[in-house]
């Protein structure tokens, strides 16, 4: 079917939410073609990290159509599957329409025979990962778009194990998806037939009471006195009430919310892009420490899986960067484990091949084996699975990624922020036992092992045409790679997409990654987001030396592969 003809057919079909009506009337196919075109030129893509677009009336659009047929896919499989528990757990976030694609979500399931458990509010993406495994649920469905941009919605897909979903079974739903025709094919109940039959239930407290349970069971601060003073931001998003019931669970109840960011909005009024690596979504809470002078400011992104981290440095605060929250969780908790007697024989921690390779000196330092996987934490959660199934689940102490993802353990098979807003707390009290603030434990640390500079930096590419720029670039990385980069000879390079250079055994990926003498750089597409990444890393002497260092590659990069 071409695209004039789809959007025919939608406009046509896709009466009964009146927002996408409202849209596709106001479409005029001589004066919109390039509208109509972005919005109908592909289904929307689904990957291991499930469908997430930009909301609106299309197939490339996250709507109630969309969801209804990812959910009938998602079905279609489950039932083929055996010894896979016909149960899904559901649980969304405080984005624009996630509760109705929560309840049309539910409505499929219990359609097809598939008991849906739907949380009755909407709570972080760690809780919907540990529900999955308490409930004993096949599968589990989290709304949302993480941190994102408010035009954005997402419907993120979770395994029996409480990891989002295997590049195989991926594949294998998106088969079972491309069969549905989303207007004929779909199985519903209402909503309320589904709850009066038992085929959808709402998860009971007990559930999230068990989650805070499990997070606090990490805790390594034995008797620490933990009465800080605690600037929180949720941004809008759903962290609220878990990551101030655990705070108060181990004792600190001076937190100040900042008032601005403290309900649920998916329209995230002030930081247009919700992500606590952005400067600009913690500025809210950076005022009110200015103010409120207190130990730290905690800052997680709306689904509750994010944490960002802006402590006290000289008279103004500063933020941890995501790198350097990685690195000094690692030392901390191995420092503590030794001191408690608690550090497993045999410890892993595990992060990925884009994250700081100043973790591998610090895991070297304390007997720590560091495995690195591709970028996601799916892969990290499925390295704790691994060791769960040899009944070695205790030897992981912990996995983080350079984008703000932290777990200490193996409760869930996720980035967990209500579990790194615990220990961000217990590490801060920690050094201020040692007259140190987490700035200064830094600073301490690259004294200890050099100063590791990490950068990132994001290209948009919207629409269809975008797509293809991005695949040009990496065939062109690939056709002509280059030798050197910014005056420093590049002396190997890895293509994590066939192989070649990667001593890892790893899934195949579109990363390349080139290095040189004391620095290296990785380029991807984004799984979720229209963008190309560069992640960039040097070590030197100093850390001006190594910001330079990570300029000056980026720049070569940019202008020998990006421009035109």
């Amino acid at each position: 079917m071409d695209i004039m003809a789809r959007f025919a057919l939608w406009k046509e079909r896709a009466t009964e939410d009146p927002d996408l009506a409202a849209e596709l009337a106001a479409l005029d196919p001589e004066r919109d073609e390039e509208e109509i075109r972005d919005r109908f030129w592909r289904d929307l893509a689904f990957g291991t990290g499930g469908l997430r677009g930009v909301l609106g009336a299309g197939t490339n659009r996250m709507n109630i159509h969309v969801v209804r047929r990812a959910t009938q896919g998602l079905c279609n499989w489950l039932l083929q599957e055996e010894g896979v528990p016909r149960a899904v757990a559901i649980s969304y976030d405080s984005r624009v329409k996630s509760d109705l694609f929560a309840r049309e979500t539910a409505r499929v399931l219990a359609a097809n025979g598939i008991q849906a458990w739907l949380y009755p509010r909407l709570e972080p993406t760690p809780a919907l990962s540990w529900a999955v495994r308490y409930l004993g649920c096949g599968a589990g469905v989290c709304v949302t778009a993480s941190h994102n941009p408010a035009k954005y919605n997402g419907y993120k897909v979770y395994g029996q194990d409480g990891c989002q979903i295997t590049l195989e079974i991926a594949a294998a739903v998106l088969k079972e998806i491309e069969q549905v025709d989303p207007f004929e094919d779909v199985k519903l109940v209402s909503l309320e037939e589904g709850i009066r039959s038992g085929g959808i239930r709402y998860i009971g407290e007990d559930c999230l009471d068990a989650f805070l349970d499990a997070v606090q069971k990490q805790s390594v601060a034995g008797g620490d006195r933990l009465d800080l003073k605690v600037v929180y931001t949720p941004l809008n998003g759903t962290g609220l009430e878990c990551v101030t019931r655990i705070l108060r669970r181990i004792g600190i109840t001076d937190v100040t919310v900042v008032p601005e960011q403290e309900k649920p909005d998916g329209r995230f009024p002030t930081c247009p892009y919700p992500n606590p690596e952005i400067r600009e979504a913690m500025e809210k809470g950076l005022d009110l420490c200015r103010r409120r002078h207190p130990d730290l400011l905690l800052g997680t992104d709306p689904d509750c899986d994010r944490m960002g981290v802006a402590v006290p440095d000289g008279d103004d605060y500063t933020l941890i960067t995501g790198n350097e929250m990685g690195v000094l969780l690692l030392d901390y908790l191995c420092r503590r484990r030794l001191e408690n007697g608690t550090m497993p024989a045999r410890p892993v921690a595990v992060t990925t091949i884009v994250s700081t390779d100043m973790a591998d000196a610090v895991a070297e330092r304390y007997g720590v084996e560091l495995r690195r996987v591709l970028t996601g934490f799916k892969f990290i959660g499925e390295q704790i699975g691994l060791l769960e199934r040899d009944g070695e689940a205790e030897r992981f102490i912990l996995g983080f990624e350079e984008s703000y993802g932290y777990l200490s353990g193996s409760h869930v098979r996720d980035k967990d922020a209500v579990n790194a807003s615990m220990l961000a707390c217990e590490m801060t009290a920690w050094y201020r036992g040692r007259g140190m603030t987490l700035a200064q434990g830094m600073e301490e640390l690259y004294r200890t092992y050099g100063c590791y500079q990490n950068a990132l930096s994001s290209f948009a590419f919207e629409g269809e045409d975008g797509m293809e720029r991005m695949g040009t670039i990496m065939k062109t990385l690939r056709d002509q790679a280059p030798t050197e980069l910014a005056g420093l000879p590049v002396t190997g390079h890895s293509d994590y997409l066939t192989g070649e250079g990667v001593a890892l055994d790893l899934p195949r990926s579109d990363v390349l990654e080139f290095r040189m003498e004391g620095a290296k750089a990785l380029v991807r597409p984004s799984g979720t987001e229209p963008k190309l990444k560069i992640y960039l890393s040097a070590r030197a002497s100093t850390k001006a030396e190594a910001q330079e260092t990570n300029r000056r590659v980026l720049a070569a990069l940019q202008e020998r592969y990006l421009q035109g």
